[in-house]
């Protein structure tokens, strides 16, 4: 084994290492998926360097990726997002197992999807951004109503509905709507509660000491 095989041994394990445990399970904290990136990624990565040539690993990589999605099918679900992590894991074991005299430019490769990904999963991005399953109550057949209703009820402006089931026996409609939550107010309205609360806390007290020392000085 040359020195760059062990510096892309190297990038391979800090990179599966940050993108499961840095970014992945800080911000979504499954354990048994961090299992499941870091044994996809390095299994891949000890594959793709025995085998050797690109060609066998590029395909070996599509079709580990397409018994991920095989082995979805039959397991717990997942959602889009671990998806994109999984093909992450996948990707960079890819890259880094394959043979290369010059071990900087895959570097670089993988700083990349680390990058993109810690990103695009930011929780800051499109924060108000919903996406919720609802069963309202009542039959609704009628689209600007149930917009109505389902804005009335999350709070929020409505952008996409899509009814997967109409009950008029039981008067239920099951919805799968996306929306835009409100803007935080409530901190700011918190703080004036507690500022007026204080207030008032503050006059009872001092009324209270008034009522004391007038009955002082009647006795």
């Amino acid at each position: 084994m040359t020195t760059s095989t062990f510096i892309l041994i190297g990038i391979d394990l800090a990179a599966a290492l940050i993108l499961s445990f840095g970014i992945y399970y800080r911000r979504h904290h499954r354990r048994d998926l961090v299992v499941a990136f870091l044994g996809v990624n390095v299994g891949v990565m000890v594959v793709a360097a025995v085998l050797g040539t690109a060609e066998v690993a590029l395909g070996l990589g599509l079709g580990l990726f397409g018994v991920l999605s095989i082995i979805r099918l039959r397991s717990s679900e997942i959602s889009q997002r671990e998806v994109a992590y999984y093909f992450a894991a996948l990707a960079i074991g890819l890259v880094c197992g394959l043979p290369q005299t010059d071990p900087w430019p895959v570097a670089g490769l993988v700083a990349l999807i680390l990058v993109v990904l810690w990103a695009a999963d930011h929780p800051a991005l499109l924060s108000r951004s919903r996406h919720q399953i609802v069963r309202l109550d009542r039959a609704i057949s009628s689209e600007p109503r149930l917009r109505e209703e389902l804005e009335l009820r999350l709070g929020g402006a409505v952008t996409s509905v899509i009814v997967q089931e109409l009950d008029l026996v039981n008067d239920t409609t099951l919805v799968d709507v996306r929306y835009r939550a409100p803007r935080e107010s409530g901190r700011a309205g918190n703080t004036l509660a507690d500022s007026a609360s204080g207030t008032a806390g503050t006059a009872g007290t001092g009324s209270a000491r008034e009522q004391l020392a007038m009955e002082g000085a009647v006795r």
